[in-house]
């Protein structure tokens, strides 16, 4: 439960929600409330930051990354030998036609795949190369992820959900729920610690994702189409949420999308097709305007 102080009369607040107005004096609060959303950004930037890492300038390198699959008697070829560096720190779109092998990369990036040949370093560690034990540690620590489809756990409130990864990462009760709390603050949702996903709408629910993402201080936080589902506003507020992440807390975000909003906001978008890498482009080089259609609005 967050405690503010009324600036002008002094009063003492308690409250799991946002504070718009003093309850005794009727005074304005939003300075305060700014005030305490600063501080949470600042905890959670060092709460995110993982100085146990290696300082190497890559957080992930993959090398002739291949991936095939037998389909019948056929055998699908969906990497063809993926070559790709991305900065610690970094905001990485992977934009690709259906079927281009984009979610394949993704997968392989975040350890819930492995290749069939080639390697994909997390962190200068070989993926392929960790046992099952030692692959379920670097996901549960070093990766975070956030769905299209949201993937919350039904029975569960938001803060159980939010939580739920710290319990697999062997956190106190009383940390996990300081931290659970914390996060979804950070993301806009303190008064809603308690609901249930079907008592949310669809961008709270994507809300208490990215905060679950962050449980565990993930170095990468992998989004698959994370406004897939979302209406135009709701979309544009989560992006600019990972972007506020990113930049404020230095965590690594690698997007597979088709949301021309999201490239807006990354540094690099890397475009696959036909399971190969086709070119890597800086935003600054990429002519892009948002909500316009040959030049009209």
């Amino acid at each position: 439960m967050a405690k503010y102080v009324c600036p002008s009369c002094g009063e003492k607040i308690e409250t799991t929600g946002i504070v718009t107005v003093c309850p005794k004096c009727n005074a304005d609060m939003a300075g305060v409330m700014e005030q305490s959303a600063r501080a949470l950004r600042q905890k959670a930037a060092e709460l995110i930051k993982d100085d146990s890492v290696t300082t190497h300038e890559y957080i992930v390198r993959t090398r002739g990354l291949k991936r095939s699959y037998i389909m019948g008697e056929e055998e699908v070829q969906a990497l063809r030998g993926i070559d790709l560096d991305v900065r610690r720190g970094e905001y990485l779109s992977i934009m690709g036609p259906s079927g281009s092998g984009k979610s394949t990369l993704f997968n392989l990036i975040g350890g819930l795949d492995k290749p069939t040949a080639g390697s994909c370093y997390i962190n200068e560690t070989d993926m392929a190369q960790l046992s099952a034990h030692e692959l379920a540690w670097q996901r549960c620590r070093t990766i975070g992820y956030i769905f299209q489809t949201f993937n919350l756990i039904p029975v569960m409130t938001a803060l159980e959900n939010v939580t739920l990864p710290m319990i697999f990462a062997g956190m106190g009760s009383d940390e996990m729920l300081e931290r659970g709390r914390m996060l979804l603050d950070l993301v806009g949702l303190g008064g809603r610690l308690n609901h249930k996903p079907q008592e949310l709408s669809g961008g709270q629910q994507q809300r208490v994702a990215v905060a679950r993402s962050l449980a565990n201080s993930p170095a990468i936080v992998l989004a698959d189409e994370p406004t897939g589902n979302l209406d135009l506003q709701t979309g544009k507020e989560i992006i600019e949420l990972l972007k506020e992440l990113n930049v404020e807390s230095g965590v690594t975000i690698i997007s597979a999308t088709h949301d021309l909003k999201m490239i807006d906001v990354s540094d690099r978008i890397v475009h696959i097709r036909d399971g190969q890498v086709e070119r890597i482009e800086k935003r600054e080089e990429i002519d892009l305007e948002i909500g316009t259609m040959g030049g009209q609005p």
